[in-house]
Protein backbone atom coordinates (compact mmCIF):
# COMPACT_ATOMS: atom_id res chain seq x y z
CA UNK A 1 0.00 0.00 0.00
CA UNK A 2 1.47 3.61 -1.16
CA UNK A 3 1.86 5.78 2.37
CA UNK A 4 0.27 9.00 1.96
CA UNK A 5 3.67 10.70 3.66
CA UNK A 6 7.27 9.11 3.85
CA UNK A 7 9.86 11.69 5.56
CA UNK A 8 13.04 9.83 5.32
CA UNK A 9 16.10 10.95 7.28
CA UNK A 10 14.87 15.14 6.80
CA UNK A 11 17.53 17.70 7.97
CA UNK A 12 16.91 20.85 7.87
CA UNK A 13 19.88 23.92 8.48
CA UNK A 14 19.77 27.53 8.67
CA UNK A 15 23.11 28.81 8.11
CA UNK A 16 24.90 26.83 10.93
CA UNK A 17 21.46 26.33 13.46
CA UNK A 18 19.75 22.96 12.68
CA UNK A 19 16.26 22.99 12.61
CA UNK A 20 15.31 19.44 12.10
CA UNK A 21 17.56 16.46 12.35
CA UNK A 22 17.54 13.45 10.18
CA UNK A 23 13.41 13.16 10.66
CA UNK A 24 11.70 9.87 9.81
CA UNK A 25 8.38 9.31 9.56
CA UNK A 26 5.92 7.35 7.91
CA UNK A 27 1.71 8.20 7.69
CA UNK A 28 -0.40 5.78 6.37
CA UNK A 29 -3.77 6.11 4.13
CA UNK A 30 -6.48 7.10 5.60
CA UNK A 31 -4.98 7.90 8.92
CA UNK A 32 -5.71 10.87 11.31
CA UNK A 33 -1.84 11.54 12.31
CA UNK A 34 -0.84 14.03 14.95
CA UNK A 35 2.09 15.97 15.04
CA UNK A 36 2.78 17.52 18.17
CA UNK A 37 6.24 19.40 19.98
CA UNK A 38 6.79 22.48 22.13
CA UNK A 39 6.84 25.77 19.89
CA UNK A 40 10.57 25.78 17.98
CA UNK A 41 10.48 21.96 17.80
CA UNK A 42 10.33 22.41 14.05
CA UNK A 43 6.54 20.92 13.28
CA UNK A 44 6.19 23.94 10.96
CA UNK A 45 9.44 23.45 9.35
CA UNK A 46 8.32 20.04 8.41
CA UNK A 47 5.16 21.30 6.79
CA UNK A 48 6.79 23.54 4.61
CA UNK A 49 8.92 20.58 3.41
CA UNK A 50 6.07 18.56 2.45
CA UNK A 51 4.28 21.62 1.13
CA UNK A 52 7.17 21.99 -0.95
CA UNK A 53 7.23 25.74 0.33
CA UNK A 54 11.04 24.73 1.93
CA UNK A 55 13.52 22.54 0.30
CA UNK A 56 15.51 20.04 2.79
CA UNK A 57 19.00 20.29 3.22
CA UNK A 58 19.19 16.29 3.71
CA UNK A 59 16.93 13.10 2.72
CA UNK A 60 13.61 12.99 1.07
CA UNK A 61 9.82 13.68 1.02
CA UNK A 62 7.04 11.96 -0.50
CA UNK A 63 3.40 12.49 -0.93
CA UNK A 64 1.18 9.50 -1.76
CA UNK A 65 4.43 8.43 -3.30
CA UNK A 66 5.43 11.24 -5.24
CA UNK A 67 8.95 13.23 -4.38
CA UNK A 68 7.99 16.56 -3.12
CA UNK A 69 10.98 18.33 -5.10
CA UNK A 70 11.49 15.50 -8.54
CA UNK A 71 7.50 15.38 -8.88
CA UNK A 72 6.61 18.31 -7.34
CA UNK A 73 3.23 18.71 -9.83
CA UNK A 74 1.94 15.48 -8.10
CA UNK A 75 2.81 15.76 -4.63
CA UNK A 76 0.98 19.25 -4.49
CA UNK A 77 -1.91 17.79 -6.40
CA UNK A 78 -2.39 15.14 -3.78
CA UNK A 79 -2.40 17.25 -0.59
CA UNK A 80 -4.02 20.54 0.89
CA UNK A 81 -2.35 22.49 2.96
CA UNK A 82 -4.20 24.59 6.19
CA UNK A 83 -1.46 27.07 7.30
CA UNK A 84 -0.92 29.05 10.61
CA UNK A 85 -1.09 32.28 9.19
CA UNK A 86 -4.09 34.06 7.94
CA UNK A 87 -3.28 34.40 4.41
CA UNK A 88 -5.69 36.23 1.56
CA UNK A 89 -6.35 38.28 -0.84
CA UNK A 90 -8.44 41.34 0.26
CA UNK A 91 -9.75 42.25 -3.90
CA UNK A 92 -11.86 38.95 -4.20
CA UNK A 93 -14.69 37.46 -2.76
CA UNK A 94 -15.24 34.20 -0.95
CA UNK A 95 -16.63 32.23 -3.94
CA UNK A 96 -14.02 34.19 -6.34
CA UNK A 97 -11.17 32.89 -4.47
CA UNK A 98 -11.88 29.41 -4.40
CA UNK A 99 -12.58 29.32 -8.01
CA UNK A 100 -9.18 31.13 -8.36
CA UNK A 101 -7.58 28.39 -6.13
CA UNK A 102 -9.75 25.84 -8.33
CA UNK A 103 -7.48 27.08 -11.56
CA UNK A 104 -4.46 27.08 -10.21
CA UNK A 105 -5.30 23.00 -10.12
CA UNK A 106 -6.53 23.20 -14.11
CA UNK A 107 -10.16 22.29 -12.33
CA UNK A 108 -13.01 23.62 -14.71
CA UNK A 109 -16.93 23.75 -13.16
CA UNK A 110 -15.79 23.02 -9.57
CA UNK A 111 -19.24 24.83 -8.25
CA UNK A 112 -20.81 22.26 -7.15
CA UNK A 113 -18.00 20.61 -4.83
CA UNK A 114 -17.27 24.86 -4.01
CA UNK A 115 -20.99 24.82 -2.46
CA UNK A 116 -20.68 22.09 -0.59
CA UNK A 117 -17.78 23.54 1.17
CA UNK A 118 -19.30 26.88 2.11
CA UNK A 119 -22.48 24.66 3.10
CA UNK A 120 -20.31 22.24 5.55
CA UNK A 121 -18.34 25.28 6.83
CA UNK A 122 -20.84 27.98 7.22
CA UNK A 123 -19.68 30.03 5.01
CA UNK A 124 -22.83 30.12 2.16
CA UNK A 125 -23.95 33.43 3.69
CA UNK A 126 -21.07 34.96 3.13
CA UNK A 127 -20.10 33.27 -0.31
CA UNK A 128 -19.80 37.11 -1.90
CA UNK A 129 -18.35 38.93 0.89
CA UNK A 130 -14.99 40.40 0.16
CA UNK A 131 -12.66 38.45 2.07
CA UNK A 132 -11.02 41.73 4.03
CA UNK A 133 -14.48 41.93 5.60
CA UNK A 134 -15.15 38.63 7.39
CA UNK A 135 -13.99 38.19 10.97
CA UNK A 136 -10.79 36.31 11.63
CA UNK A 137 -12.42 32.81 12.27
CA UNK A 138 -14.42 33.14 8.77
CA UNK A 139 -11.33 33.59 6.97
CA UNK A 140 -9.74 30.66 8.99
CA UNK A 141 -12.62 28.70 7.38
CA UNK A 142 -11.92 29.82 4.41
CA UNK A 143 -8.40 28.49 4.58
CA UNK A 144 -9.92 25.57 5.04
CA UNK A 145 -12.17 25.57 2.13
CA UNK A 146 -8.69 26.45 0.00
CA UNK A 147 -7.28 23.51 1.14
CA UNK A 148 -9.76 21.37 0.40
CA UNK A 149 -11.11 22.60 -3.79
CA UNK A 150 -8.75 20.29 -5.39
CA UNK A 151 -10.02 17.29 -2.77
CA UNK A 152 -6.65 16.16 -1.88
CA UNK A 153 -5.94 12.82 -0.56
CA UNK A 154 -3.57 14.07 2.09
CA UNK A 155 -5.11 17.39 4.01
CA UNK A 156 -2.34 19.17 6.43
CA UNK A 157 -3.57 21.21 9.06
CA UNK A 158 -1.26 23.52 11.38
CA UNK A 159 -2.71 24.42 14.17
CA UNK A 160 -5.97 25.32 12.53
CA UNK A 161 -8.11 25.91 15.75
CA UNK A 162 -5.72 28.30 16.92
CA UNK A 163 -7.77 31.11 18.33
CA UNK A 164 -11.05 30.42 17.00
CA UNK A 165 -13.80 30.29 18.93
CA UNK A 166 -15.98 27.03 20.04
CA UNK A 167 -18.67 27.18 17.14
CA UNK A 168 -15.98 26.70 14.62
CA UNK A 169 -13.85 24.71 16.18
CA UNK A 170 -16.43 21.99 16.47
CA UNK A 171 -17.67 22.58 13.28
CA UNK A 172 -14.11 22.37 11.74
CA UNK A 173 -13.47 18.96 13.12
CA UNK A 174 -16.58 17.59 12.38
CA UNK A 175 -16.17 18.00 8.88
CA UNK A 176 -12.81 17.11 9.07
CA UNK A 177 -13.46 13.96 10.81
CA UNK A 178 -16.34 13.39 8.10
CA UNK A 179 -13.70 13.44 5.39
CA UNK A 180 -11.24 10.88 7.38
CA UNK A 181 -14.26 8.55 7.75
CA UNK A 182 -14.45 8.88 3.75
CA UNK A 183 -10.23 7.92 3.60
CA UNK A 184 -8.49 11.32 3.59
CA UNK A 185 -5.19 11.28 5.04
CA UNK A 186 -4.82 13.89 8.13
CA UNK A 187 -1.79 15.25 9.76
CA UNK A 188 -2.54 17.66 12.65
CA UNK A 189 -0.08 19.37 14.46
CA UNK A 190 -1.70 21.74 17.43
CA UNK A 191 -1.30 22.92 20.64
CA UNK A 192 -4.80 21.99 21.67
CA UNK A 193 -3.74 18.39 23.39
CA UNK A 194 -6.70 16.91 23.89
CA UNK A 195 -7.52 17.77 20.56
CA UNK A 196 -4.72 15.19 19.60
CA UNK A 197 -6.20 12.72 22.15
CA UNK A 198 -9.22 12.27 20.77
CA UNK A 199 -9.26 12.75 17.15
CA UNK A 200 -6.13 10.80 16.26
CA UNK A 201 -4.90 7.40 16.01
CA UNK A 202 -1.57 7.84 16.46
CA UNK A 203 0.88 10.66 16.95
CA UNK A 204 4.44 11.75 17.04
CA UNK A 205 6.32 14.56 19.04
CA UNK A 206 8.99 16.45 17.89
CA UNK A 207 11.71 18.12 20.13
CA UNK A 208 14.41 20.33 19.06
CA UNK A 209 13.90 19.01 15.53
CA UNK A 210 14.56 15.42 16.95
CA UNK A 211 11.18 12.67 16.83
CA UNK A 212 11.33 11.33 20.39
CA UNK A 213 8.36 9.29 20.16
CA UNK A 214 6.03 7.66 17.27
CA UNK A 215 2.92 5.62 18.81
CA UNK A 216 -0.59 5.25 19.07
CA UNK A 217 -2.52 7.39 21.02
CA UNK A 218 -4.04 4.56 23.57
CA UNK A 219 -0.19 3.14 23.72
CA UNK A 220 0.79 6.78 24.52
CA UNK A 221 -1.41 7.36 27.29
CA UNK A 222 -0.87 3.86 28.66
CA UNK A 223 2.88 3.95 29.10
CA UNK A 224 3.59 7.18 30.07
CA UNK A 225 0.31 8.11 32.38
CA UNK A 226 -1.38 6.35 35.25
CA UNK A 227 -4.54 6.80 36.63
CA UNK A 228 -4.91 8.38 39.83
CA UNK A 229 -7.49 8.28 42.80
CA UNK A 230 -8.73 11.55 44.08
CA UNK A 231 -9.88 11.33 47.92
CA UNK A 232 -10.96 13.87 50.12
CA UNK A 233 -11.33 12.60 54.18
CA UNK A 234 -11.43 14.36 57.20
CA UNK A 235 -8.40 14.00 58.31
CA UNK A 236 -4.56 13.02 57.18
CA UNK A 237 -3.75 10.19 55.11
CA UNK A 238 -1.97 7.14 56.97
CA UNK A 239 1.85 7.28 56.15
CA UNK A 240 1.68 3.71 54.28
CA UNK A 241 -0.23 5.51 51.35
CA UNK A 242 1.97 9.08 51.30
CA UNK A 243 4.52 7.40 49.12
CA UNK A 244 1.66 7.26 46.19
CA UNK A 245 0.27 10.99 47.25
CA UNK A 246 1.20 12.71 43.43
CA UNK A 247 -0.89 16.16 44.97
CA UNK A 248 -2.30 17.30 48.32
CA UNK A 249 -4.17 19.95 49.72
CA UNK A 250 -4.14 19.46 53.34
CA UNK A 251 -6.30 22.41 54.17
CA UNK A 252 -9.27 20.89 52.14
CA UNK A 253 -8.24 17.46 52.91
CA UNK A 254 -7.78 16.28 49.37
CA UNK A 255 -5.39 14.04 48.72
CA UNK A 256 -4.39 12.72 44.74
CA UNK A 257 -2.74 9.34 44.38
CA UNK A 258 -1.09 7.36 41.68
CA UNK A 259 -2.49 3.67 40.96
CA UNK A 260 0.16 1.01 39.72
CA UNK A 261 -3.74 -0.82 38.58
CA UNK A 262 -6.74 -0.86 39.44
CA UNK A 263 -7.08 -3.20 41.55
CA UNK A 264 -5.36 -0.70 44.47
CA UNK A 265 -8.22 1.22 44.86
CA UNK A 266 -9.53 -1.34 47.29
CA UNK A 267 -6.61 -1.87 49.42
CA UNK A 268 -6.29 2.25 49.48
CA UNK A 269 -10.04 2.78 50.73
CA UNK A 270 -9.45 -0.48 53.42
CA UNK A 271 -6.71 1.02 54.66
CA UNK A 272 -8.41 4.80 55.44
CA UNK A 273 -11.47 2.51 56.88
CA UNK A 274 -9.22 1.16 58.91
CA UNK A 275 -7.80 4.24 59.83
CA UNK A 276 -10.93 5.84 61.00
CA UNK A 277 -10.98 8.39 57.89
CA UNK A 278 -14.25 9.33 56.74
CA UNK A 279 -14.16 9.12 52.77
CA UNK A 280 -16.30 12.43 51.51
CA UNK A 281 -15.08 12.31 48.18
CA UNK A 282 -13.70 9.61 45.92
CA UNK A 283 -13.52 10.01 41.96
CA UNK A 284 -10.93 7.96 39.37
CA UNK A 285 -9.06 9.86 37.34
CA UNK A 286 -7.64 8.82 33.79
CA UNK A 287 -4.98 10.19 31.99
CA UNK A 288 -4.36 12.59 29.36
CA UNK A 289 -2.36 13.34 26.98
CA UNK A 290 -1.13 16.65 28.29
CA UNK A 291 0.27 14.71 31.32
CA UNK A 292 1.86 12.48 28.55
CA UNK A 293 3.67 15.38 26.83
CA UNK A 294 5.04 16.96 29.61
CA UNK A 295 6.34 13.83 30.89
CA UNK A 296 7.89 13.09 27.52
CA UNK A 297 9.22 16.82 26.78
CA UNK A 298 10.88 16.65 30.58
CA UNK A 299 12.30 13.37 30.03
CA UNK A 300 14.37 13.48 26.59
CA UNK A 301 17.57 15.08 26.85
CA UNK A 302 18.13 15.33 23.45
Amino acid sequence: MTLALELTSVSKYFGQFRSLNSVSLSVEEGEFFALLGPNGAGKTTLINIIAGLSRASEGTARVMGYDVVSDFRQARRNIGIVPQELVFDPFFSVRETLKFQSGYFGIKNNDDWIDELLHSLSLSDKADNNMRTLSGGMKRRVMVAQALVHKPPVIVLDEPTAGVDVELRQTLWKFIAGLNKKGHTILLTTHYLEEAETLCNRIAMLKRGHVVTVDTTPNLLKKHASQTLSLQVNGVLPESLTRLVTKSDVVQGRYTLKLVSPSDIESILRRCREDGLDIQDCSIEKPDLEEVFVEIMAGDTQ
